[in-house]
Formats: C-alpha cells, sequence, structure tokens
C-alpha cells in the first residue's frame, strides 16, 4: 500500500470514527451509559409479578388450610418472609454470577416466589402489633405489583426501540452460544435481532459471530417460554375454531359487572373505615372502563373495537382492583384473573384480526350492536 493509499485509508477509518460518535451522541442516554432494554423485559417482569401473586395466593391458602402453623419454637418464629428473602438473594446471585440471557428465566421465577413470600408479611411491618391480617395488606400487594409492570411499562415502551438495542440483545444471545452453542430456536432469534439492528455499526460483526456458533440443541430450561407458548398455543387453537369476539363482550362484561357489584356493596364499609377516597377511585374508574367498554361495543368486532375493550379491563385492572382488593381480596382475585384471561382472548382475537385472518368473522359479531 502506497503512503497515499495509507494516508486515505486513515482519513476513512477516522471519518467512520466520526460518524459513529455522532450517531452515539444522539441517542438517549440510557444507550450512551450503554444499558440498551431488553427485548423480553415485559416478559420477565410481568412473568415476575404473576409468579409473585400465585405465591401469595398459594402461601395464604397452605396457611388457612393448614391452620397458620408457625416455624421455630422456644420463642423463635421463621417468618416465610426470611424465606422470601433468601430467594430474592439468591435470584440476584444467579444474574450477578452468569452473563448472558441463559440464566434470567430462572433468576425471573426465583426472584418471583421470593417476593411474593417477602411482599405477603407487609402488613406485620406497617403496624405496631405485627398484624398479618392488616386489612389494607392485600391492597398493598396488590399495587405494588400493579406498579412494578407500570414502571416496566414506562421503561420500556415510553420511546420506539432503537436498532442498536436489537444489535446488543443478538450479541448478547451470541454471548451464550458462543460457551454452549446455539439451538435452532435460539439461532433463529438471534438473527431476527440482528435483522433489527440493519445497518448500525458492529452487525456485519455480530453476523459473523451468530454464523460461526457451533450448533448444539441443548438449551437451558425457559420455564417462561415454556408456559408463554403453551398459553399461546391453546389461544391460538381456540381462536381458530371459534369467534373470540362475543366471548370477549360477555367476559370483559362479567367483570366490569362483578366488580361494580362489589364496589357498590363495599360502599358502606369504605365510608365506614374511613376510606370513602377508595369508593371514589373504584367507582370513577369502573366508569371509564364501562364507558370504554360501550365504545369498543359500537366499534365492532376489529382491531379498534378490541382495543377498547381491552383498555376497559386493563383501566379495572390498574385501578377498580386495587381498591376491591381492600374489602375482599378473594373476590378481586378471581375478578382479576378473569380479567387476565379476557385479555388474552383479546390479544388472540385482535392479532387473527390485524393478520386478516377472521377479521371478516371479527367484523361480524359487530351486529350484536
Amino acid at each position: 500500500m502506497t503512503s497515499s493509499e495509507e494516508r486515505s485509508d486513515r482519513a476513512d477509518r477516522s471519518d467512520h470514527r466520526g460518524r459513529t460518535s455522532a450517531r452515539i451522541a444522539d441517542r438517549p442516554l440510557l444507550l450512551r451509559w450503554g444499558a440498551p432494554r431488553s427485548p423480553r423485559a415485559m416478559e420477565y417482569v410481568v412473568s415476575f409479578v404473576v409468579v409473585a401473586m400465585a405465591t401469595i395466593l398459594v402461601t395464604r391458602l397452605f396457611l388457612i388450610a393448614t391452620g397458620f402453623p408457625q416455624l421455630g419454637g422456644d420463642g423463635l418464629h421463621i417468618a416465610h418472609v426470611l424465606w422470601g428473602g433468601a430467594l430474592l438473594v439468591v435470584a440476584f446471585v444467579l444474574l450477578l454470577t452468569f452473563i448472558g440471557p441463559v440464566v434470567r428465566p430462572l433468576a425471573c421465577v426465583v426472584g418471583g416466589i421470593g417476593f411474593g413470600l417477602f411482599i405477603d408479611e407487609v402488613g406485620k411491618f406497617l403496624t405496631d402489633d405485627n398484624d398479618y391480617f392488616y386489612a389494607p395488606a392485600f391492597a398493598i400487594m396488590y399495587a405494588s405489583c400493579v406498579a412494578l409492570v407500570v414502571l416496566a411499562q414506562l421503561l420500556v415502551q415510553r420511546r420506539r426501540r432503537d436498532p442498536s438495542e436489537d444489535l446488543a440483545a443478538a450479541a448478547d444471545l451470541a454471548v451464550a452460544g458462543i460457551a454452549g452453542g446455539f439451538s435452532r430456536h435460539q439461532r433463529r432469534y438471534a438473527r431476527e435481532l440482528l435483522a433489527g439492528g440493519g445497518d448500525v455499526v458492529g452487525a456485519a460483526e455480530v453476523a459473523e459471530l451468530i454464523d460461526v456458533v457451533p450448533a448444539d440443541d441443548e438449551e437451558a430450561p425457559d420455564p417462561i417460554r415454556a408456559v408463554r407458548h403453551r398459553l399461546g398455543e391453546a389461544l391460538r387453537r381456540l381462536g381458530e375454531r371459534y369467534d373470540l369476539w362475543r366471548a370477549v363482550l360477555v367476559g370483559s362484561a362479567v367483570v366490569l359487572v362483578g366488580s361494580t357489584a362489589a364496589a357498590v356493596s363495599d360502599v358502606p364499609v369504605a365510608l365506614e373505615n374511613g376510606v370513602a377516597f377508595l369508593v371514589v377511585i373504584s367507582l370513577g374508574s369502573l366508569v371509564a372502563a364501562w364507558v370504554l367498554w360501550v365504545a369498543g361495543l359500537r366499534a365492532g368486532g376489529g382491531a379498534r373495537g378490541l382495543a377498547m375493550v381491552r383498555a376497559a379491563i386493563a383501566v379495572n385492572l390498574l385501578l377498580t382492583q386495587v381498591s376491591l382488593f381492600r374489602f375482599d381480596p378473594w373476590q378481586a382475585t378471581a375478578l382479576v384473573v378473569a380479567g387476565l384471561l379476557v385479555v388474552g382472548l383479546a390479544w388472540t382475537q385482535e392479532k387473527r384480526t390485524r393478520s386478516g385472518r377472521g377479521g371478516e368473522r371479527g367484523t361480524s359479531g359487530g351486529s350484536a350492536r
């Protein structure tokens, strides 16, 4: 290479670095700090919260069935908050010990169980007499879980994913592949993420790395993906056999009617206990939910109508149920489970409608107007 060619090559590299630095300087602060968002972030957080709520429910049912036994003796009581804290530590140690995405689903489940056991005893730490049966405890637990989901939603969806985040996720998968190889599913997923990265600096190098990672069908268990896949398949088969629009309408109406009846019956208790603000929250959110439900009914079974009904259930889950948990946690739990089922059915039907399959069938459900 001549001296002039060397100077030209150095100039090209310098210009390339300059353009790259300029693009990085335009990125959001979290990315400049080196903190890209995981493409599975909401999946992890929602799974963490669901596991935590299931743990609370199982723990309470077990204690009721066994007469609230205590582990210990001679003045000692080993509360399950300690087991919860220990499991949270295990989850953190797993995340701090291993690199790559493989350990995250397991840490999510272990941490969710730990958080459920931990927060189940919140009543003891808010009262002078360590009252495990503190009436607002269930509402506080549910509100904490809702707050976690909302916070994650704000972090994950407040702005569109940057292509560099998809490339970083592909590279993260390649990190695991370097050590343990790629199964067909993992290599395909890595390439999908790589495609989302576009022409971001480093894409060619990550593509080469993904290609040279050896094949290996052994995969670490991913309980979150397994459950999601089975639920998704069950909903998909249900959606192929039936028009889910009417099921969504009826199911959401049952949830809203049940919530309305519960909220009205709780008014005297709320006034007696000096928590009238909960009545305002529950009834106000129910009015908003019913308005959205009626708008969805009028819009028919297309994507817009389904989105309206989902929004109505979301308002119910995020606001109404927080208040209802204060007075009858078991009834509120049943309504939350029913609401989540309706959201799943609506999501399945909306996906079919957007893809063009069954759109005509879904719209025909609008004749219920």
